[in-house]
């Protein structure tokens, strides 16, 4: 019998590249794409009888682990895997993959876009003009603006490149700066909340120091500045944002992740006429999605044929 391989992203179906992949392989795609929460018992059943997992970003606790007795690999079709268990699943012996640089070009491209967005006003203008008005507001160019970046890995370095062909002046917090490149200014974090008009998350954060940007450093920032993140929802105090919005400690926010969602009926961010929220799309262009689910499919692959995957979270 086939060893099953089971699918939650949504966007992957029978019959494109990663089914047909699998299929050399000898295993058996399953699906039951990731469209919201599941039930407690769904949850605990997801993974029975199943080898191996491509997943969506929907949570795998320990308790949904306990009862996968024949999973050895969970891969995910994206980068971030801050929803998985990762301690729980290594107790168990399960690897765990993650698919990174595959939609960095798309992150920056949807952080530049909302950039752009918020610096002309787009969402209100096309709004206004579906409703019948022709609204005339000035804008800003971007040229010669800061551009404040927060973590250098492939989507931060590929976001400041895009800034810095506009034109942008860019400041980058990393703990790996780049001494021999001249076209950013490598700086410390402070620094660049500071400075920046626009600030862009491309980091992971850590869950024991709290979120990156709380009501302290909101504080610091320009009373225009525009916060992007298209990095992770846990990276922001969204109380602390809607309230520096609201009072106008900062220009403006645009948020493609959030710390829950979709966006909860009750968030303090809800109704903000300075916030643009999309729904988790940086990663989601057709280009990406096509790296991501044959990355994920081949991680998988090398688990169950006893080979080290390309890009494992779990060591």
């Amino acid at each position: 019998m086939a060893r099953r391989i089971l699918i939650t992203t949504d966007y992957l179906h029978a019959g494109d590249a990663v089914y047909d992949l699998l299929c050399d392989h000898g295993l058996e795609p399953v699906y039951a794409p990731s469209k919201g929460s599941r039930t407690l018992e769904e949850r605990r059943s997801l993974f029975g009888g199943i080898s191996g997992a491509i997943l969506a970003s929907e949570p795998v606790t320990a308790d949904m682990l306990s009862a996968a007795a024949s999973l050895k690999v969970i891969a995910r079709s994206g980068v971030g895997y801050d929803s998985i268990d990762v301690q729980a699943a290594a107790a168990q012996g399960i690897r765990v993959c993650n698919a990174p640089g595959t939609n960095h070009h798309s992150v920056a491209e949807l952080a530049i876009g909302l950039i752009i967005m918020s610096a002309r006003h787009l969402a209100d203008v096309t709004t206004a003009v579906r409703q019948g008005g022709w609204p005339r507001e000035a804008g800003h160019e971007l040229r010669a603006s800061t551009l404040g970046i927060i973590g250098f890995g492939p989507s931060g370095r590929a976001t400041a490149n895009l800034g810095a062909a506009l034109g942008m002046n860019v400041l980058v917090s990393t703990a790996h700066p780049d001494p021999a490149n001249t076209t950013f200014q490598f700086t410390d974090l402070d620094t660049v909340i500071a400075g920046a008009d626009y600030l862009s998350l491309h980091t992971r954060g850590s869950q024991s120091t709290g979120k990156l940007i709380d009501a302290p450093r909101l504080q610091t920032m320009k009373p225009t500045a525009v916060l992007i993140n298209t990095g992770r929802g846990s990276l922001v105090d969204e109380e602390a944002l809607a309230e520096a919005l609201s009072v106008g400690t900062i220009g403006g926010a645009a948020l493609d992740v959030l710390e829950s969602e979709p966006l909860p009926d009750d968030s303090p961010l809800r109704g903000l006429e300075n916030v643009l929220i999309t729904s988790h799309l940086a990663g989601q262009t057709i280009e990406a999605r096509a790296r991501a689910g044959l990355a994920a499919a081949h991680a998988v692959i090398d688990v169950l044929e006893n080979r080290e995957p390309a890009h494992p979270v779990d060591r």
